[in-house]
């Protein structure tokens, strides 16, 4: 009976060292994150290193947070419906612990239809939380740059305070819908502005944002991630 006894206490005690072992495990595996949008995701213009995802990964591995390199799904000139169409193609099966979505620029470029925007906008972020298993918390919406403050719109032709009242209204938009889902929304807008008396917040297309505006957008997305719960 005794040995009975000693033997079941072994196996108690070797099944909590392996569940500490696991616990211990979970703790230290990487985060991972993904990445949804266009050329402001991609960091047309820049090296990889100065995009937004990138530059927030290596500030988070600086705090000493284990995280992998970003998965990003983005190209230059994608609206709203060439994202959808390229998740679907990704059929990724991971869930990720952090979710970015900055998409509409284009949809706006292209003149497209603010109401078709909106669905595909919410559809998007329903799929953005699906990936962090319907965490709200893992999820953050950047909104749209304004490039008609940029030297690029200004060669253009176009009407440039059409532009940024467009750029506006789309905002208002994803913004609205993001709300709505409660998400977390990061409003880097107002600082694209300041590219219109700042060039060195431009890449060297003089259309897209250079790492330092990049820097910007990770440094106000840090204190969101750091709500993590």
């Amino acid at each position: 009976m005794k040995a009975i006894v000693f033997f079941s206490i072994i196996l108690s005690i070797s099944a909590c060292q392996k569940q500490i072992t696991t616990n211990n495990t979970l703790k230290s595996m990487d985060k991972t994150y993904l990445a949804l949008g266009d050329s402001y995701t991609i960091g047309e213009s820049v090296a990889q290193a100065e995009s937004f995802p990138y530059q927030l990964v290596n500030t988070l591995k600086d705090q000493g947070i284990k995280i992998t390199d970003p998965k990003i799904i983005a190209v230059t000139g994608w609206t709203t419906d060439d994202l959808i169409g390229a998740i679907k193609k990704e059929n990724l099966q991971s869930k990720y612990d952090i979710v970015t979505l900055l998409i509409g620029v284009n949809n706006q470029y292209r003149g497209y239809s603010q109401e078709i925007y909106r669905k595909e906008f919410a559809e998007l972020l329903n799929t953005a939380l699906n990936y962090t298993d319907g965490k709200k918390d893992r999820v953050f919406v950047i909104s749209i740059p304004d490039w008609g403050v940029t030297p690029f719109a200004k060669n253009s032709g176009r009407d440039l305070i059409k532009i940024s009242k467009e750029i506006d209204k789309f905002n208002a938009i994803n913004k609205d819908e993001t709300l709505k889902a409660g998400i977390a929304y990061i409003d880097i807008t107002p600082g694209s502005r300041n590219a219109a008396t700042d060039i060195s917040l431009l890449a060297p297309d003089e259309l897209h944002p250079s790492g330092k505006m990049y820097k910007e957008w990770a440094d106000e997305l840090l204190p969101e991630l750091q709500k993590i719960k």
